[in-house]
């Protein structure tokens, strides 16, 4: 087949949502041999992505790609397997976003390496939206759990679009507090858009689209959840966003490189201070020592917001309509029963229903203890745990 009718081919029905120059970047990213910034470089010098299938074998030797990579640009056999994905996509009802797309995420745009293209199943103009990126540990305290949850709660009611990387623990919890409120909210995924892992995350993924959110991979479809590949796509994370809010995470982790890719791309941190006796606040805690911003609520989140980014989202505050909020420190608008309760439960340790009987039977009966636990988990004050184990909320 020759250089032009590959051409022809791949551009003939490109998807409704795909421009015809993506299909010629999709084709150099699924080009063996090269990466995004080797694809950056050759577009800078061909002057456009077009422009390299016109070239000849000898001309994309002469900018010393390898072998393998000349020969399948030449031949046509990256554009076939283009078009290929391109149909995959469509079938999908997904869209594939250039670099020089002009709906790809601006924010994104900036970072040193950003991906040529990106997937994207459910809304485009979500991306373009401001974020705010919430990471942490995949096994969290219930504590971590209820912070992250509470936290995205707040946050997207007024506005702000939840990021995040549908992994279980913190992941899991941002995109779960976001769905309740109703907000929006992005999944970048470490394998293709079509692969949802953990599985156990498929009917929270069906919900966060249906809210009006979106699930993005630089990984074409089909990739399976490969431990490279989620290093990889947490600088998508970081990049995509006005900041990034760590809730829980250990020494070593996924947590700790996208907090590295943030501050490289000159975004803000935010941190949740953590018990200092629990590896999980080993990361917040020492972020917050070296210049992360303290988070107790979504208020020093916003307070922290580039000036641009609050003007977008504007300053919708009418007090009596908003929900409760998250916070450190417990609400002492409490009734004398549920701050007896409120004093034996933890934010980090489940305690079950029999210690809470036990411990308060001088002082109150059962039923009453029962109401009282019923009214602090109707309130928000306390979250029930599976069989009959209980743990503040806050």
């Amino acid at each position: 087949m020759s250089n032009t009718n590959a051409i022809a081919i791949a551009i003939a029905t490109p998807p409704r949502s795909t421009s015809s120059q993506a299909v010629y970047w999709l084709a150099l990213a699924l080009t063996p041999g090269l990466g995004p910034t080797r694809i950056k470089k050759l577009t800078e010098q061909f002057g456009a992505a077009e422009r390299i299938f016109q070239a000849s074998l000898t001309e994309l030797e002469a900018t010393g790609m390898p072998a393998m990579s000349a020969q399948s640009l030449a031949t046509g056999k990256s554009l076939e397997l283009a078009q290929e994905e391109c149909g995959k996509a469509a079938g999908l009802g997904a869209a594939i976003l250039a670099l020089s797309d002009p709906e790809y995420p601006p924010r994104l745009k900036e970072i040193y390496d950003p991906p040529v293209i990106l997937f994207v199943k459910g809304s485009v103009e979500l991306l373009s939206r401001p974020g705010i990126a919430m990471v942490g540990t995949r096994h969290p305290t219930p504590y971590g759990s209820g912070m992250a949850e509470r936290l995205a709660t707040d946050l997207s009611v007024r506005g702000l679009v939840i990021i995040s990387g549908l992994a279980r623990g913190i992941d899991t919890a941002s995109h779960r507090g976001t769905v309740a409120a109703k907000g929006k909210t992005v999944a970048v995924l470490g394998t293709g858009i079509d692969v949802i892992y953990p599985k156990e995350n498929s009917r929270l993924a069906e919900q966060m689209l249906a809210l009006g959110g979106a699930l993005i991979s630089e990984f074409p479809l089909g990739t399976a959840p490969t431990p490279q590949n989620f290093p990889i796509r947490n600088r998508i994370i970081s990049g995509m966003s006005a900041g990034v809010l760590v809730v829980e995470a250990a020494e070593y982790s996924g947590t700790r490189i996208t907090s590295r890719c943030a501050l490289e791309q000159n975004r803000d941190v935010y941190a949740v201070p953590g018990n200092v006796t629990n590896k999980n606040s080993w990361g917040p805690n020492t972020l917050i020592k070296q210049g992360a911003k303290l988070v107790a609520t979504w208020e020093d989140v916003w307070e922290e917001l580039p000036a641009e980014v609050q003007a977008e989202l504007g300053s919708q505050r009418n007090e009596s309509s908003e929900p409760e909020t998250a916070s450190l420190f417990p609400d002492e608008a409490t009734s004398p029963h549920e701050k007896k309760i409120l004093k034996l439960l933890k934010a980090d340790e489940s305690t079950h229903i029999d210690q809470l009987v036990e411990s308060l039977e001088t002082e109150m009966s059962s039923s009453e203890i029962f109401a009282a636990l019923f009214e602090l988990e109707l309130n928000g004050k306390i979250r029930q745990l599976p069989g009959k184990n209980f743990v503040k909320a806050f």
